[in-house]
């Protein structure tokens, strides 16, 4: 079996939290469950504490004893809609088997909830990453939580610290917020007799974040609210057979928002190292990126009708070629020359390399420079400090949020703990990648049954045109297999993988959010 590329972020060391230094606004709770219930009058204030858990990522580790401290604080955030009061609570949560009821595993996660708004009606949105081994800090403190680092992107420029803000972009006006970390990272961790590892495969990992849900939902007295699935990267392959778990176990959701998704292994040529895998859904992304580097020439007016262009162009075109190719056919000579002109490379490129992978792309489309991954506006001098780690993209941000989450979990949030907080683990080495009989996973026909077991279930996929790990016009395509979806609705922007970095894209993208927020409440 082909072995899958790492999808959002590289390995890095544990993050370990200083001692604590409390917040003057910060309260700590010890509670048996929970992050907050809609209506409920706030939790009261109690003195700090400090969890002594010693947490553990590697692969065989459990809890013989789960410990389910939170610390709670009381918050505001003012947004142009008015101020929200709200409740923070940074913890851990036992998720039990929906149908055994037997302990799986401990769940660290951060929920925000509105005070005194209805259970009923209110949504519940649980947001993660992916990898997989991915702690859930990218979204958390990235995209559309209350808070938010400032990181300027797209940027060259490596700094220590990012400046930590209210974010007016955030989704708590409309939804409850929930971020959670997967077993073996952040400070999640399996319960005796279940080891991490027990989890680390695509179908285990997708249900026991099933069974963190339906406990969530179930100790706060949500079992009435709408819930949504925010997942990024891998965290969309997750979402899309959570979802279909979700409804077969009867727990239920609303909706599914997939950032920046890979939800079919076996169509993504960047994810394996194998050119019996079309790299045509790429080809879209190496225009956009082309052309932002000013290698299209002349320069595109209009980047956004280029980019349309560059669609067509990969589905008429390119797209047909390259299924010739792989079957054994030579590559059209007229097609060269429109390549390269397409995406600003050379034709001895494309004449050497036709169905091009994302990593030859973004070796050779600037002289002496890498460009990145994760947002291909990114670059760095071969051989220099923002190329040494393979991915500019991720270097100028990854010290810069670690940094900032264990500050934030221990001075804005005031929970610390002895033990660190993974952003990162090595659960990719072991993780089981089979799925319903594939070797890779193909979870779009997850999502389609998900969206057959309830008709009123709405999905929202986002996408950034420069994200060379996971291209927007290969989601696409996955998408296109279930036909006409009226309850789908599609959004690609200019921006990487991450592309709530990017305040335009953030924008944009949380217009389109809130809209499809208000249609869960319409739904037919």
């Amino acid at each position: 079996m082909n072995t899958p590329r790492l999808l959002p972020m590289h390995h890095r060391p544990a993050l370990r939290l200083l001692p604590l230094t409390l917040a003057a606004m910060a309260v700590l709770a010890l509670a048996a469950c929970g992050g907050g219930g809609g209506g409920d009058a706030p939790p009261p204030s109690t003195p700090a504490i400090t969890d002594s858990t010693a947490y553990s990522t590697d692969p065989n580790a459990s809890l013989a004893v789960a410990s389910e401290a939170k610390a709670v604080t009381q918050q505001r955030l003012v947004l142009a809609s008015g101020a929200i009061d709200y409740t923070a609570t940074a913890g851990h949560l036992t998720a039990n088997d929906v149908a055994s009821g037997t302990p799986q595993a401990s769940f660290f996660y951060v929920a925000y909830t509105a005070n005194g708004g209805n259970a009923s009606t209110r949504p519940v949105t649980f947001f993660y990453n992916g990898g997989p081994g991915s702690a859930s800090l990218w979204l958390h403190l990235g995209s559309f939580g209350p808070k938010r680092l400032v990181t300027n992107m797209p940027s060259n420029q490596l700094v220590s610290s990012f400046a930590l803000v209210d974010n007016t972009e955030s989704l708590l006006d409309v939804s409850d917020l929930v971020f959670v970390d997967a077993v073996g990272t952040g400070q999640s961790q399996a319960i005796a007799p279940a080891t991490n590892r027990s989890f680390w495969g695509v179908d285990a990992d997708a249900r026991v974040f099933r069974d963190f849900i339906a406990r969530y939902m179930a100790v706060n007295g949500r079992g009435a609210s709408p819930r949504v699935v925010f997942g990024e990267s891998y965290g969309t392959l997750r979402s899309a057979i959570l979802a279909e778990e979700l409804e077969a176990s009867g727990v239920g959701v609303d909706g599914v928002v997939l950032l920046s998704s890979v939800l079919d292994y076996n169509s993504n040529c960047g994810v394996v190292d194998d050119r019996r895998y079309s790299c045509g859904g790429y080809l879209p992304s190496y225009a956009a990126t082309g052309a932002y580097h000013q290698r299209v020439q002349p320069v595109p007016a209009d980047t956004a009708a280029f980019v349309l262009q560059a669609v067509s162009f990969a589905d008429e075109r390119y797209g047909p070629a390259v299924a010739a190719y792989i079957a054994g056919s030579a590559p059209p000579a007229t097609l060269l020359a429109d390549l390269a002109a397409l995406t600003g490379t050379t034709q001895t490129l494309w004449q050497s390399q036709f169905n091009l992978g994302p990593d030859t792309f973004r070796d050779n489309l600037l002289p002496g420079q890498l460009i990145g991954r994760y947002d291909a506006r990114i670059s760095g001098l071969t051989g220099g400090p923002l190329a040494a780690d393979g991915d500019p993209s991720l270097t100028v941000i990854e010290a810069p949020f670690i940094t900032a989450t264990r500050d934030y979990l221990r001075q804005g949030l005031a929970y610390t703990s002895q033990a660190g907080y993974t952003s990162f683990s090595n659960a990719i080495n072991f993780w089981q990648w089979a799925h319903d009989g594939k070797s890779l996973p193909d979870a779009v026909p997850d999502l389609a049954a998900a969206m057959t077991l309830n008709p009123r279930l709405r999905v929202l996929s986002l996408n950034g045109h420069h994200d060379l790990a996971t291209p927007f016009h290969q989601t696409v395509l996955d998408l296109r297999r279930l036909g006409p979806q009226p309850r789908i609705t599609v959004q690609h922007i200019p921006g990487g993988h991450m592309t709530y970095l990017d305040d335009s894209a953030r924008r944009q993208q949380r217009t389109v959010l809130a809209d499809f927020y208000r249609s869960l409440r319409t739904a037919p």
